[in-house]
């Protein structure tokens, strides 16, 4: 599969998915990315919604209002062969305030005695790279965040848990990533976020979105306690600051 060259797939009669690759990587994302905005600028007759993953683009729309679906497909591949990447300065960074203590971290020992380090080594470098969300997923504003220190790699649960609570900070294998709500989940919870990463009775719902960056920071129980019950007033707002590219 050339660049330049996506492939097409039906999900069901009413979305395309447009394939970049076949890996999980920044640069096949980044073209993503670019079609994502680029459909979303100006858009087909039709058209409803697009979905970012790694590697693809599901392109979701009204078959009665689209037209003829070759004619569709015409377009897609023209508009992802047209595609150029924006060469940015830089990019949103949400500031992730994470608390890493007692029952905050549940598996905190876990992921620290399987990598071989100690849980404030795992801490440390969990916090000391910026990591890119690549897509949501799973369930609203679940977030898979790439470009954590691989060090950190550990098995998911061999049972997952029934119930995770909403802002849980997790690692699975090579990844990590913030759960939105109360959910299911095989992940090593290693600490947890006062941030509300989903609230439909907000505008936003979802405020960390597909394409952005994440930096997690630590901070004690007595922080947490004081941020969770700021990020529930009405004129709360995340944290987000302009990440140099490349940095």
């Amino acid at each position: 599969m050339t660049e330049n060259a996506p492939r097409l797939l039906y999900a069901g009669e009413n979305s395309i998915i447009v394939e970049f690759g076949d890996s999980i990587d920044l640069a096949i994302n980044a073209r993503v990315q670019a079609l994502r905005k680029k459909i979303e600028r100006s858009p087909f007759p039709g058209f409803v919604d697009t979905v970012p993953t790694y590697r693809s683009l599901a392109v979701c729309f009204d078959a009665l209002q689209t037209g003829p679906l070759d004619e569709l497909e015409k377009l897609l591949l023209e508009m992802s062969g047209e595609l150029e990447t924006e060469k940015k300065k830089d990019e949103e960074l949400l500031i992730v305030p994470t608390c890493y203590e007692g029952d905050f971290a549940p598996d905190l020992e876990r992921v620290a005695s399987h990598t071989g380090l100690s849980p404030d080594e795992v801490i440390r470098r969990h916090c000391s790279r910026d990591c890119y969300c690549y897509m949501l997923g799973f369930v609203p504003g679940y977030s898979y965040l790439g470009g954590m220190d691989p060090s950190l790699e550990t098995p998911r649960l061999k049972e997952p848990r029934e119930k995770i609570p909403a802002g849980s900070v997790a690692v699975g294998c090579g990844q990590t990533g913030i759960y939105p709500i109360d959910s299911p989940g095989g992940w090593n919870l290693i600490g947890t976020t006062p941030l509300r990463m989903f609230d439909p009775d907000r505008d936003p719902a979802i405020f960390l979105n597909a394409g952005m960056w994440v930096r997690f920071v630590p901070i004690g129980a007595a922080a947490f306690e004081q941020q969770a019950r700021d990020a529930v007033q009405p004129d709360w707002k995340p944290d987000v600051r302009r990440r140099e590219v490349g940095a």
